[in-house]
C-alpha cells in the first residue's frame, strides 16, 4: 500500500510539474496572432528577401569625429559616445544640407545591387526627422536642405519597383518628455504626452507616404517601453487601422509582464522576428524573421573612417544565401556621407553582388528552404511557386563532386549550372544519395549555382541496395 501511494505521489507531482510548465500566462497585450500571416502583403515581403537598409541623418556630417577627435563606435551614437550637449548637437542642422542626395541615384544603385525593398532612417534615437512634421521643428525643413527627403526617396524607390520601409525610433534624446525609465508620477505624465506625441508622427508618416509596406521601430530596450506593453499593443493596432496590411516586426512590442519580441507564453508578437542584428540563425525558425547585417563590423551611419573588417561581396552574398536557405530576409545596410552621395566602397559591393544576382537571383527571390539535409559545399533554396530545388555553391569541393543526399522515396534525376543551362553528370552512391560532378567551369569569381530536378520513386542505386529477405 505504502509503495502505491508513493507512485500515485510521484505520478501527481509529475502531472503538477506539466501543468505548471505548459500553462499558459493570460495576456490582454501579448501575440496578436499564431503562426504566419498568410495575406499577399505579407507574402511579398518574404518574396522579396534581399533589401537595403539605409542609415541617414544628422549624425552622417560627422562622420564618427568630434572637436577633432576620433570616436570608434557606431558613428550615429556620436552625440552619446562623444557626450555632445543638445546645444552643440542640435547645431548640425545648420551644416545639414546634403546636396549630392540624389534620390534616383540611390534607387538605381539599390535596384543594380538587387534590393527588392529598402529601408531609411525616418528618425534616428537623436530625434531629428528626415521629412518636415509638423509637430516638431527638429526636422529638415529647418536646415538649409528644406526640401521633403522622405518624399524623393519614397517616389524614386518606388518608382524602380523597389518596396519601402521606415525605420523609425521609439528612444528619443531631444524630446523632453522622453523618459529611460518611469519612477514617479511625473515621469508616468511626461511619458504618456510622449507617446500621445510619437504615435501622431507614426501617423502622419503613413498618412504622408501611404505606399509604405512597413516600419522598423528601434530603441525599444528601456524600462518606460517595457513597462507601457499595452502601449505598444495599441500602437500596433493604430497602424493597423490605418493600414490592415501594414508591416511591424517584434522589436516594437512587449506585453504587460515585461516580456519583448516574445510574449510570456513564448508566442512572437509582430510580424516577423528582429533578434537577428548583424547575426545569423543556425537553424530554420518557425516564424519569418529579417537578418539586418552591417558592411564593417559595427557601423551603420557614415563614419570617414572604416577600421577593422570590411566584407567582401563574397560574403554578403553568403549571407544572402544562407537566409533564404533559412527561409528568412537579409538587408544589407549603406551609411551614405552627410552631403548625400554613397561611398565607394558600397558602391563596390552593390556593383559586385548584382552581378551576379543578375544571373542566379533566381535561386534567392520567391524562395525559401528546401528541407534538405546541409552540406558543406553550400545551401539550397527552393521557388516556393515553382517548386525548383537549387544548389548554392560557396565551397567546392577538391573532387569536384557535390553530394546531394535526399529524403526516402525522391530521386535526383538531372541537374544544370543556372547559368548557361549546361546539364551536369550525375553519380547515384548510395540510398538517396547522389553525386553532382562539376565537369565544366562556372563563369566568374562568384559562387555559381545549379538547378536540380528531383522525382518521387526509387533509383538505381535504391533497388540495388535493397537489403535480401532472409
Amino acid at each position: 500500500m505504502e509503495s502505491k501511494s508513493n507512485k500515485l505521489i510521484v505520478i501527481a507531482g509529475l502531472l503538477l510539474f506539466c501543468n505548471l510548465l505548459f500553462a499558459q500566462v493570460p495576456l490582454k497585450y501579448g501575440a496578436q496572432r499564431e503562426g504566419k500571416r498568410t495575406d499577399s502583403a505579407m507574402q511579398k515581403w518574404r518574396d522579396n528577401r534581399f533589401g537595403q537598409f539605409v542609415t541617414f541623418g544628422l549624425f552622417s556630417v560627422p562622420g564618427g569625429h568630434w572637436n577633432g577627435k576620433y570616436y570608434g563606435g557606431a558613428a550615429e551614437w556620436i552625440k552619446s559616445s562623444a557626450k555632445i550637449s543638445n546645444e552643440a548637437y542640435d547645431s548640425l542642422r545648420a551644416n545639414f544640407n546634403p546636396q549630392r542626395f540624389d534620390a534616383k541615384e540611390w534607387a538605381r544603385t539599390a535596384k543594380q545591387m538587387g534590393a527588392k525593398y529598402a529601408l531609411i532612417t525616418t528618425k534616428f534615437h537623436d530625434g531629428f526627422c528626415l521629412w518636415p512634421s509638423k509637430y516638431t521643428d527638429f526636422d529638415i525643413e529647418n536646415t538649409p536642405y528644406k526640401k521633403d527627403l522622405l518624399k524623393e526617396f519614397v517616389d524614386a524607390y518606388n518608382a524602380e519597383g523597389i518596396d519601402v520601409v521606415f525605420y523609425y525610433s521609439v528612444l528619443d534624446w531631444h524630446h523632453p518628455d522622453w523618459r529611460y525609465d518611469i519612477k514617479n508620477e511625473q515621469d508616468s505624465i511626461a511619458f504618456d504626452r510622449y507617446w500621445n506625441w510619437m504615435t501622431l508622427q507614426i501617423e502622419e508618416l503613413m498618412l504622408r507616404y501611404p505606399s509604405v509596406i512597413g516600419f522598423w521601430y528601434d530603441g525599444t530596450w528601456d524600462k518606460s517601453v517595457v513597462k507601457r506593453g499595452k502601449y505598444t499593443w495599441d500602437l500596433e493596432k493604430k497602424m493597423q487601422s490605418i493600414n490592415p496590411y501594414i508591416i511591424s516586426g517584434s522589436r516594437l512590442r512587449a506585453d504587460e509582464t515585461g516580456a519583448r519580441h516574445f510574449d510570456a507564453n513564448k508566442k512572437m508578437m509582430g510580424d516577423y522576428e528582429q533578434g537577428w542584428e548583424r547575426k545569423l540563425p543556425e537553424k530554420p525558425l518557425k516564424n519569418d524573421w529579417e537578418c539586418v547585417m552591417t558592411v564593417p563590423e559595427n557601423q551603420w551611419g557614415y563614419h570617414s573612417d572604416w577600421r577593422g573588417h570590411v566584407k567582401t561581396p563574397y560574403e554578403v552574398l553568403e549571407m544572402v544565401a544562407a537566409c533564404t536557405s533559412l527561409s528568412g530576409n537579409f538587408m544589407l545596410n549603406f551609411g551614405p556621407k552627410g552631403d548625400g552621395s554613397i561611398r565607394k566602397e558600397e558602391q563596390f559591393i552593390a556593383g559586385e553582388v548584382g552581378k551576379w544576382m543578375r544571373v542566379n537571383g533566381e535561386a534567392i527571390y520567391n524562395c525559401e528552404g528546401a528541407g534538405l539535409p546541409e552540406q558543406k559545399w553550400g545551401y539550397y533554396t527552393m521557388n516556393h511557386k515553382t517548386g525548383k530545388v537549387y544548389m548554392v555553391v560557396f565551397n567546392k569541393p577538391v573532387n569536384g563532386a557535390l553530394r546531394v543526399k535526399l529524403h526516402k522515396g525522391t530521386r535526383l534525376v538531372e541537374a544544370r549550372l543556372l547559368e548557361g543551362k549546361k546539364k551536369l553528370d550525375l553519380e547515384e552512391v548510395s540510398r538517396q544519395e547522389y553525386f553532382v560532378h562539376i565537369n565544366v567551369k562556372a563563369k566568374g569569381k562568384y559562387p555559381f549555382v545549379i538547378e536540380i530536378d528531383l522525382r518521387q520513386g526509387e533509383g538505381e542505386a535504391e533497388k540495388q541496395y535493397v537489403a535480401p529477405k532472409i
